[in-house]
Formats: structure tokens, sequence, C-alpha cells
């Protein structure tokens, strides 16, 4: 009797040890060294929170798992949420109120999940067979027969054979090699653990072929859903440039359940490493696939080395070509997909009315919201053909500002009226063409929102920006608007957001207020933890999360990333059909042959013309930019014996410039406004040199790179030129006008008067 005693306290001992540590947290265990056929298995259900060790980094793989620990597992997994509610009633006469596991075992029972013996005892801390292990995981997940065939001799006639069919039956358990399953031996807790996981991954897999979200979010700890939630780059990790699927990242991903990842040029060195790169970044995401995005807008904001080189949207503005804007969509979603990125944070909806907004500019397609709204649509189309995923930005629109939102918070005065007829009209027509991503700005809309709170930064009032703002994003824009898609930050590093609301209360603030997904938060891991505390106290509720969960896996089913059996191999020797392809190539060049715009000419046809054996200045503020257009002028006009010189201006260099441009025939002085305010770009020196080579009857041509400004600020222009961009394709082709080549058809997208 003494002797049973002990027994029955060293087992109900255990049961204590084994919930020493938290099952909140995943632990790392030392002990698994003789025991790596289960070790994913215990892994994986640690860290779920499900299997806990003895709070020493032991968890004991070959010690045997008793009914009342084969109970506690299971409520923890599928019922964690009663765990700190009352119980009322214990079906069994041998479970004590005073049991370790009293409270596991009345959850069960009340849910079905046990069974006791017929003198109604339970048996808490004898050990758990594997018939029974069958037995309650069939009857705990549902589960039914499959097509797997499994001959096992000592089951036919057992108690269990029907569960043991089952679960033999999907592949969920085996037999020994001699064709036994030994059904009342004794289950580990390693075997136990590895059974569950089983279970687990089989359901979630069947979930996804099914399409059923609200069952695979069933089986998605909070950790893992609000991971759905988070979108973090890689640029760097412990100060270098990351490239390859290092240690720092498989862990960020694994520890934070990462959904998505965005990447920036500091990425990609070349698409063969790119597509190698977002190939590994996959392959650590377990069964639900990452979102891979990326800015790839053309013109200035462009991050893929190698590929087709667009000149950008004001560019496709100025072409006024739907079919053009189309075809350049469809282009770059060609290439992202190859390359593996599956949603480009493209087009840019904002409307640039305001020549001094220092961030949008030449982004745009101009200041006319009809013409925004036809090219933007027909963008979006482009990209959807291609199979990748159009994140429209900035709502409600960054296109009327003075602030750059990257270094402080924007505020938009207008009125609701002016917001409904032009920052609105493009996003809501957008949404009625079914768009399925939307990015936020981080300005603050007071004609929407007038809310303010006090700065983390100095104490003062601040507005609160879009992103934030429940009015914005819950109110107008899936209230009002209709948007039933996914709602993306933008990034979480800009001060607009950092500086002001400190940011693990801003992600907090943001999902409670309709974002899905964060995007870029600085510490990924901190964020990830802000969430998932938000959701256990009740700040923000499971259900907001199971809504944003949703409409990311429908959005990642839909676009097919859940079908991931294409080979690197494979993907890699497609890359050259179509990066940079000579198709694509055709779509590049033709929108900056059509872009080229007349701004002045003195015969207000054209701009004035290069001649033969000309000596031609370039003058410019960048000396990267003067010797890239001497090249391309060298190049292209290889037969008129030309004479070039390039000066800089500005910086104490424009009296050298004068000097220069003294001895020129022709001059070409270009201009770069963009990321400043055009009202203060240094226009003074620009001003100086055109009033010079007007007096001395100079045959030049002011070409504008960047925004088109220019004739705002600068008088007397007699020959102008704009491009839209200081890339090869938008400067080969002003070249090109300069020669006599081609006509400047374009039409300038923005009002400049």
């Amino acid at each position: 009797m003494i002797v049973k005693q002990m027994t029955i306290f060293g087992a109900v001992l255990g049961s204590l040890l084994v919930w020493a540590g938290s099952a909140a947290a995943e632990e790392r265990f030392t002990d698994l060294q003789h025991s790596k056929w289960a070790e994913d298995g215990i892994t994986y259900m640690a860290k779920r929170g499900t299997v806990a060790g003895y709070g020493n980094g032991m968890f004991m793989p070959e010690r045997h798992v008793t009914r009342a620990q084969a109970v506690t597992f299971m409520v923890r997994e599928l019922y964690s949420q009663e765990l700190q509610q009352k119980v009322e009633g214990m079906p069994y006469s041998d479970v004590p109120s005073t049991h370790p596991f009293y409270r596991e075992i009345a959850i069960a029972a009340k849910h079905g999940l046990t069974g006791g013996f017929p003198d109604g005892t339970f048996h808490p801390d004898a050990p758990m067979s594997r018939a029974e292990t069958a037995a309650f995981l069939t009857r705990a997940y549902s589960l039914v027969k499959g097509q797997q065939t499994v001959r096992l001799t000592d089951t036919a006639k057992h108690w269990a054979a029907a569960p043991i069919l089952i679960m033999s039956s999907n592949g969920l358990i085996g037999g020994y090699s001699d064709g036994t399953y030994r059904p009342d031996r004794s289950v580990t807790r390693a075997e136990f653990a590895v059974f569950m996981a089983r279970v687990i991954r089989f359901e979630r897999e069947v979930a996804i072929q099914a399409h059923d979200w609200d069952k695979l979010m069933s089986y998605m700890t909070v950790s893992e859903q609000v991971g759905q939630m988070l979108m973090p780059d890689i640029r760097q990790w412990n100060g270098h440039v990351t490239t390859t699927v290092n240690e720092g990242i498989k862990r960020s991903i694994h520890d934070q359940d990462l959904g998505g990842l965005i990447l920036f040029d500091k990425n990609i060195v070349n698409a063969r490493q790119v597509t190698t790169l977002t190939h590994d970044l996959q392959a650590e995401a377990g069964d639900i696939p990452l979102f891979l995005g990326i800015d790839q807008e053309g013109g200035v904001i462009k991050r893929i080395p190698g590929g087709t080189n667009l000149p950008g949207q004001m560019a496709l503005g100025a072409t006024g070509d739907a079919a053009l804007a189309e075809a350049a969509g469809q282009l770059t979603g060609e290439e992202l997909k190859a390359l593996g990125l599956q949603v480009n944070f493209a087009p840019v909806l904002d409307i640039n009315s305001n020549p001094d907004n220092p961030i949008i500019g030449i982004r745009s397609f101009g200041s006319n919201a009809d013409l925004v709204t036809r090219l933007g649509l027909a963008s979006i189309k482009g990209l959807r053909q291609s199979g990748v995923i159009a994140a429209v930005k900035h709502f409600p629109g960054h296109g009327d500002t003075t602030t750059d939102s990257h270094l402080g918070m924007p505020v938009l005065t207008h009125n609701r009226d002016r917001l409904d007829a032009v920052e609105l009209k493009p996003f809501r027509a957008a949404i009625d063409n079914g768009i399925e991503m939307i990015m936020t700005a981080h300005i603050a809309f007071p004609a929407v929102d007038n809310e303010h709170v006090t700065s983390l930064k100095d104490g003062s009032s601040v507005p609160i920006p879009a992103t934030l703002s429940k009015k914005v994003l819950t109110g107008l824009l899936r209230g009002e608007l209709g948007y039933k898609g996914v709602i993306i930050s933008d990034a979480f590093t800009m001060n607009a957001i950092a500086e002001h609301f400190g940011e693990n209360k801003a992600v907090e603030r943001a999902v409670s207020a309709g974002v899905d997904i964060i995007l870029m938060p600085k510490d990924p891991a901190a964020a990830h933890q802000t969430l998932v505390n938000a959701v256990k106290s009740g700040t923000i509720p499971i259900e907001t999360v199971h809504a944003s969960v949703k409409r990311i896996l429908e959005l990642k089913s839909k676009y097919g990333l859940f079908d991931r059996g294409e080979s690197l191999a494979h993907k890699l020797a497609a890359l050259n059909d179509v990066i940079g392809s000579e198709k694509h190539r055709m779509v590049e060049r033709e929108i900056a042959e059509r872009a080229a715009t007349l701004l002045a000419g003195r015969d207000g046809a054209h701009p004035d013309q290069i001649h033969q054996g000309d000596r031609v200045v370039i003058a410019a503020a960048e000396e990267e930019q003067v010797k890239q257009l001497e090249k391309q002028l060298t190049q292209a006009a290889k037969s008129l014996s030309l004479k070039t010189e390039i000066a800089l201006i500005g910086k104490g260099k424009t009296n050298e410039a004068l000097q220069a441009i003294d001895k020129a025939d022709y001059v070409i002085l270009a201009s770069y406004q963009f990321r400043n305010a055009a009202s203060q770009f240094g226009w003074a020196d620009f001003q100086t040199l055109i009033e010079e080579m007007n007096r001395r009857s100079k045959r030049y041509v002011l070409l504008s790179l960047g925004n088109p400004y220019e004739t705002i600020y600068l008088q007397n222009v007699r020959s102008g030129l704009a491009v839209y961009g200081k890339q090869e394709p938008n400067t080969a082709a002003g070249i090109n006008v300069l020669l006599g080549r081609l006509e400047a058809g374009g039409v300038l997208p923005v009002i400049t008067e």
C-alpha cells in the first residue's frame, strides 16, 4: 500500500512539473538529442503553447504521458480561452478539486473529449495507451476515414479498431516493422507530441486545400494570426546588407510567424539572386506563404536592377494612353512574378495638384483627377493580368501636401466636398473595380477626423493621421466607400508615426482603426508582442484579428500563393525570357518617346535643335547627370561630329558654366527637382544662365528631368523640354527630340499656371 501511494504521488508530482514552465512561450529543450525523430513535433507543439517542459530546459521525451497530461495538452490546444474561467462539475469520482489538472479534465469532460470508466472513474495518473491516443485524437478533431491502406495485424478486434483505422488511413499513425500497432503500449511524451503535431498539420492542410479559412484560423495560434498582420523589411541584419536568407531572418520569420516581407534595392543584386532569395524565404514560411512585396512604381521609384526601366507614372500621364499604362502594369507584374514577388506597392493614385509636394511629384500620373483615375485603373488591370497584387497608395490622398510624411506630419485641410471631388476620386473608382489592397497615408484629414493627441516628441497637440484613424479607415474607407479588401499601412519607420505616437501604441491603434497589415514596423518582435498582448487582454478583440487574417488568407489564395510546386531551377531558367525582354523594352521606349513634352519653343512646336558639328555644353547641378547626358548624346549623334563639354552649376560653379556657355553653339541646361518643394529649389542660377543665353542668342534647351514645374519659377524660357525622369529611357528620348528624330508629342499632365 505504501508503495502504491508513493507511485501515485510521484505521478502527480510529475504532472505538476510538466507545467512548471509557461506554456505561452516556446521553450528550447536541451534533452532531445536522443529523440531527433520527434524534435520537430515537440518544437512545433511547444511553439503553439500546448506542451511544455519542466522549467529547466528538460522535456523528458521518453517519460510516459498520463491521461491527465494528455487531456491538458488537448485543452490547452483547443480550449485555452476557458482556462481562466470558472469550471463547474466533475463527472469523475477520482479527480478531486485538489488535482493539479482538475480544471483541464473538467473542461475536457464538458466538451466530450474524455471517456471515463464504467465505475465513474477517470484514472488521471494512469499512462495513456496508443489505442487511447488514437481514440482521443479522432474524437477531438472529428477525423474521418482517409484513403491510405495500412495493414496492422493486431487491431482488428481491439476496442479501438475504428479510431486506429481512421488515424492510419490518413497517414497519422503507423505500425512497427513487424506489422503490429501494439495498441495497449504506453505512449511517451515525445510520441504524444508527434501524434498531435501530425493531426494539427493534417487538419491545416485539409483546410488549405478546401480554402476553408475559418477552419484554418481555428488551428492558428494568436501568435500566428497577428504575425500574418506584419510585413517588416529586411534591408540589413547585424549591420550587413541582406541578400540571402540568414539565421536572423529565419528566426524572425519563425518567432514572429511573419505573414510578409518587403524587399528594397539593397536586397537585390541581380535577377538570379533575388529569385533565389524569394524562393528560400518562402521555404521558411511553413504552410502559409509569405506576401513578398516591393515598390516598383517605375521611374524614380525602381528597385529591380537589370529589369525593364519604365519611365514612370508622370511620363505615362504625359502620353495620356490607358493602353500604355495597362501594358506597363502588365510587364511590371510579369517581371515581379518571375522574381517571386507577388505584391507591388503601386500604382500611386495621389493627384499631384501641389507643385510644392516634396515626395509625390513625378510619381503621380498628374494633377487631374480624371487622368489619374483612368491611368490608375489601367495600371491595376495590367498588374492583375500578370498575377500580381496592386497595392494602390496613399489613401485618402498625398498629392496636395507640402510635408514629406517620412519626415513629419502632413495635414490636408480641404473640406469634404473637395476630398470627394479630387483626392478620393481615383480610390473610389479603384474600389468599384475591385482593388484588393490599399495603402494608407500618414496624413491627417481634419475634414474626416479632427481628433488630436499629445505628441510624444514634444508634447504638442497633433492630429491623428489616416493610418491610425478609425473614422478614416473603418468609417470612410470600409463604411462609406464599401471597401472589402486588405488595408496595409505605409511604413511605420516614417516620422509621421514614429516620432509622435510611439511605435507599440501606434501598432495597436492602427489595427484598432482598421489596418490589416503593419508595413515595416521598426521592431517586428516588439510589434508582434504588442499585438499578442492586446488580443489576450481584450484591447483588440480577437474578432478584429480574425477578420484581418481572413482577408489576408483569401488574397493569398486568390493569387495562387498556396500553389508552390515550381522548383527553383525552373524559375531561374525562365528569367531570361521575362526580365528586361525586348518586348518589354519596346514598351519602355514607346512610353519615354511619347511622353517627351514641349515646355517652350520659339516656333511653338519644337525645342531648339542640335546641328551638325555643334559645340554642345551640358550643364546641370550633378556631375553624374551631366556625364550621363554627355555619354548618351555622344552615342546617339556619332555621325554629327559634335564636340561636347560638361559644366556644373550652383555651389559657386555657375560662373564657370557661364564661361563654357560663351563658347557653345548649343546648351543643354538640365534641371532635376524632386524630393523638395519646387518653390524652394535653387532656381536663381538657372535664371541667370537662361537670361545670359537669351542675351547671346544661343540655341539651348531647358531639359526638365524631374517635376516639370520650371516654367512657374523661370522667366523667358524660349526652349524647354520635359522628359519626367533622369533615367536612361527618358533622357534618351529627350536627346532624340533635340536631334530632330522625334516629335515632342506629350501633353503636360500638371498645371503650371
